[in-house]
This record gives structure tokens, C-alpha cells and sequence, in this order.
């Protein structure tokens, strides 16, 4: 049986919203939803984490919402899916989801997957790597999974703190589960990974970490969220509202790291013994866009986006009184 949401989070986050599901100030009311199934899409099994496990408990159903989960092989095919109608809500990394609204997309962001913690993503390299440093290299190449990404925007800030001149970086995109075979036949310097690749990596292969991701500019970086299309946002203010509610409990209760190592093997092919050792980021409750303004802002230094992005206008109720 689902636990019974906490009033207090209730409480915050449809006031954050401008919705109320409360009657006669007794406690939760029974609310007439636009609709009562959601189509979400997923992806990273470690950012959305909570959500798959709020799924698996009964933690929406009990709410009243029924959220079918939809796998994507990559956010660019989600937020496809999410711009014809195939999705009511789309998982992506945050630089996918901004570098969308920059160029016009209408989206609202539903809620944050996933912040950086320390060596969640990082740039890694093998024993035998001739490129012991940073900045070893003036003109490394790098393999990300995606060109333009948070991997190239983040390998970008590592090396530019190292004082790599980051218009010098050569990219190669290579999928995650690629990456080892990259660096072992030579044809880049090093791989931007996140976990649990990093992890597996370094059992198997012996690789080392060259440089933390997460650190100096991209410090308890976002990485990821959910978003849905303006238009749907705009006509199911209710049901996204309670969709909010119930994915900050779970992120709420995704702060404790057992919570989330105990659920990886329940998702994916990522065994005990790796769970137990990847560095874990942490679980946004509620959306920040100061916090999340911090991507929209690195990314328009680093040319990603042409304008300066105003985060806030992406939240719910985020429009500004004129």
C-alpha cells in the first residue's frame, strides 16, 4: 500500500503551483484531475531512479494518478516524442531541455532528476594512458555520448580550469557502453563517463579518474529533469501538480543513498556489488531556478545558446507579472 503523502509537502509544493487540493482545512480533498494516466518517459536508470521506484510501490496510484513509464534510448527521442503528443512528460538532461526552450520549444519543467555529486561524472582514462593530467594535453580528444551535451559542456569547464583551451578540444561521440574500447584502441584521450560506467570501468579495466566533472563550475551541477509540452501544462494544470507532488516525496526520499543502491539492481543490469560503490549525486524535492539557471547561464557562455535563457519563465507558474 502506497504511504499517505505527507500534508506538509502538500503543502509546498501546490502552493508553488497555485493549485489546492485541500477542502474545509481538514487535509488532502478529493481534486477532479484533467486526466488520471501519464505517459513519462525515462532514461539514465540512476537519475530517475525515485520515480521508477514511486512507480513500482504504488505511490502514484495510491495518489490517484496512474504514470506509465516509457523507456527512451535518448533524450533527443523523448523530447521528439514529447513534441508529437507521444509523451505527456519527457526525462532529459537539463542542457537538452534548455538548449529546446532557447530555441522555442514551449516547455514547463515538471520537477529535477538529478544534481552532480563528486565524481558521478568525470573524465577517465586507462593505466596504460599517456595523458597523466589535465592538462598534459593541449589539444585532447574527448569522447562524450552526445555532441553538445552536458558531457562536452562539462569536460569544457574541467579542462578549462586546468587551463586547456577549450576551443582546442576535440569531441568524438561514442555511446557509454563504447567508451572503454575508444580509449583502449587509442582513438581518444579520455572519456567523459558518468556512473555506473565510471565504476564498472574502474573494476574491469583498471581505469582511472584524470579529472572530476563535478567540480568548480559544474560543483553540484543539475544534470537532469522533466519536462512537458507548454500546451499540455497549460490544460492539465491538476494533474501536474499532483505528478510534482509525489515525485518530491520520492526524490524527498532518495536523499537516503540505501534507498537508491538497494533499487539499481530492481532497473537495470547494474548488480549489488557495483551499486554498493558508484558515487551517487543527490535528489532535487522541488524545482530551484536558481539553481537551474546556472546551466542555462554556462551554457550561453560557452555558445551553446545564442541568448541568455531566463530559467524561471520554465516553471510552473514561472511567467513574471508584467
Amino acid at each position: 500500500m502506497a504511504r499517505r503523502i505527507g500534508i506538509p509537502l502538500v503543502i509546498g509544493v501546490l502552493a508553488m503551483t497555485g493549485c489546492s487540493m485541500f477542502g474545509n482545512d481538514r487535509g488532502p480533498a478529493a481534486v477532479s484531475l484533467e486526466r488520471t494516466t501519464l505517459r513519462v518517459g525515462v532514461g539514465n536508470v540512476i537519475d530517475t531512479a525515485p520515480l521508477r521506484l514511486a512507480v513500482q510501490e504504488g505511490r502514484f496510484a495510491g495518489a490517484g494518478l496512474q504514470v506509465d513509464l516509457v523507456e527512451q534510448g535518448q533524450e533527443n527521442t523523448a523530447l521528439s516524442r514529447l513534441a508529437a503528443g507521444e509523451l505527456d512528460v519527457a526525462f532529459a538532461s537539463d542542457v537538452a531541455l534548455f538548449r529546446a526552450a532557447a530555441s522555442g520549444t514551449a516547455l514547463q519543467l515538471q520537477g529535477e532528476a538529478y544534481t552532480a555529486g563528486p565524481n558521478t561524472m568525470a573524465l577517465v582514462t586507462l593505466p596504460s594512458s599517456k595523458y597523466p593530467e589535465p592538462a598534459a594535453k593541449k589539444s585532447p580528444t574527448i569522447a562524450v555520448n552526445m555532441l553538445d551535451d552536458l558531457g562536452s559542456l562539462a569536460a569544457k569547464s574541467t579542462l578549462g580550469t586546468a587551463g586547456v583551451d577549450p576551443k582546442k578540444i576535440h569531441f568524438e561521440q561514442r555511446p557509454f557502453d563504447q567508451m572503454a574500447d575508444a580509449l583502449r584502441d587509442g582513438d581518444v584521450d579520455a572519456a567523459w563517463m558518468v556512473e555506473p560506467y565510471i565504476t564498472k570501468a574502474e573494476k574491469e579495466l583498471g581505469a582511472r579518474i584524470l579529472a572530476d566533472g563535478a567540480a568548480g563550475a559544474t560543483l553540484d551541477f543539475p544534470v537532469s529533469g522533466y519536462a512537458s509540452s507548454g500546451m499540455f501544462a497549460q490544460a492539465n494544470p491538476k494533474t501536474l501538480a499532483l505528478f510534482r507532488l509525489v515525485l518530491g516525496e520520492a526524490q524527498q526520499r532518495a536523499d537516503d543513498p540505501a534507498v537508491v543502491r538497494a533499487a539499481l539492481p530492481k532497473f537495470s543490469d547494474i548488480d549489488a556489488t557495483t551499486a554498493s560503490l558508484i558515487a551517487l549525486g543527490t535528489y532535487p524535492a522541488t524545482l530551484n531556478g536558481i539553481r537551474l539557471q546556472r546551466v542555462a547561464d554556462l551554457m550561453h557562455n560557452e555558445k551553446l545558446i545564442s541568448d541568455r535563457l531566463d530559467v524561471i519563465a520554465l516553471l510552473p507558474g514561472g511567467d513574471r507579472p508584467k
